[in-house]
């Protein structure tokens, strides 16, 4: 669970630069190259594309894109055969309703983007993509690009309205993504749940500052009727994942336990708690970012320091909700 989010989140930093390069904010568009070589092989099959069709005519050949998307999503062209096979309404959906919505959001994407470069100056803004996977991620981030699966997207709001609000989030959260370092193991050991909120709460902050809109209204208007209990709940999950968590050659591994508290707050999407709200931990990452932000005099500073991520207890200490969050000692 907790290797997906790196996957998704930890990538090199652009280097300073006295000018960026990547996409411009005037001439970026959306990419949808992918999705119809996809839809051309969905539609070749009446919704029910075998293994080797998907694998000839979908992953084999394909751009950046889908290489980005498939380790920990689309996986393989058998695993997403298999889901398609069960939800081929749902990809249905996703063509006829959200590519065409994804299509059209050019504009809206080159005003986010010019938000981003006003407000993070010397950093390389990534290409974007929208595909298809295999109905387990909303978007991603590698090298130079940011990947969004339509139809998830499709799958968790219904009206127009919503959906592009959908794109516009992911449209700058991801691309915050595309800025985030992998993280030094002593910082990832010392306090993984801290570093996994944050590593998602930030994009969060920072997306609300280039849109203008809260991110997930509803998990913001629950969050906020259920703050103490939450707060509370992340003091004790911190010292769970943090005893239960250890770092080896073979990578990381959790306890049960730990694993337990983890899913609590990232990575739970369609499987959150009974009664929570899905992806808490965003929330919490966002109110620490917030904090760090509006309690720093050099905001530049702060806004670089927090996407570094290179001390997160400094960070939430600074924050002023380390009396929130508990100790780790």
């Amino acid at each position: 669970m907790f290797k997906i989010i790196l996957a998704a989140s930890t990538l090199a930093l652009a280097p300073a630069c006295a000018l960026a390069q990547g996409a411009d904010p005037e001439t970026v568009q959306v990419n949808s190259a992918d999705a119809h070589r996809f839809i051309a092989v969905f539609d070749a099959a009446q919704g029910q594309p075998t293994a080797q069709a998907l694998q000839a005519g979908y992953l084999d050949g394909a751009s950046q894109a889908v290489d980005i998307f498939t380790p920990d999503r689309i996986r393989s062209a058998e695993h997403l055969a298999g889901y398609i096979a069960e939800h081929s309404e749902q990809y249905r959906r996703a063509i006829d309703v959200c590519l065409p919505i994804a299509e059209s959001m050019t504009p809206e994407l080159r005003s986010i983007y010019a938000a981003t470069r006003a407000l993070l100056p010397d950093r390389e803004l990534p290409d974007i993509h929208v595909l298809f996977g295999a109905g387990n991620s909303g978007g991603t981030a590698g090298p130079g690009a940011q990947v969004l699966g339509l139809e998830v997207i499709c799958a968790i709001k219904d009206s127009e309205l919503d959906i592009r609000s959908a794109f516009r989030m992911f449209f700058a959260h991801e691309t915050v993504h595309t800025f985030q370092d992998q993280p030094d193991p002593h910082t990832l050991v010392a306090d993984p749940l801290l570093f996994a909120v944050l590593m998602e709460g930030v994009p969060d902050f920072i997306a609300l500052q280039t849109t203008g809109e809260l991110p997930w209204a509803d998990r913001d208007r629950w969050a906020r009727e259920n703050e103490a209990v939450l707060w509370v709940q992340f003091a004790r999950d911190r010292v769970s994942v943090r005893d239960g968590f250890a770092l080896g050659e073979g990578g990381m591994s959790f306890d049960e336990s730990a694993n337990a508290a983890l899913h609590n707050w990232v990575g739970n999407y369609g499987q959150a708690p009974e009664g929570w709200y899905f992806e808490a931990g965003y929330w919490i990452g966002r109110q620490i970012a917030q904090g760090y932000y509006d309690q720093a005099d050099d905001k530049a500073a702060a806004l670089a320091a927090l996407i570094a991520l290179e001390d997160p207890a400094g960070i939430l200490q600074a924050s002023g909700y380390a009396g929130h969050a508990g100790a780790i000692e």
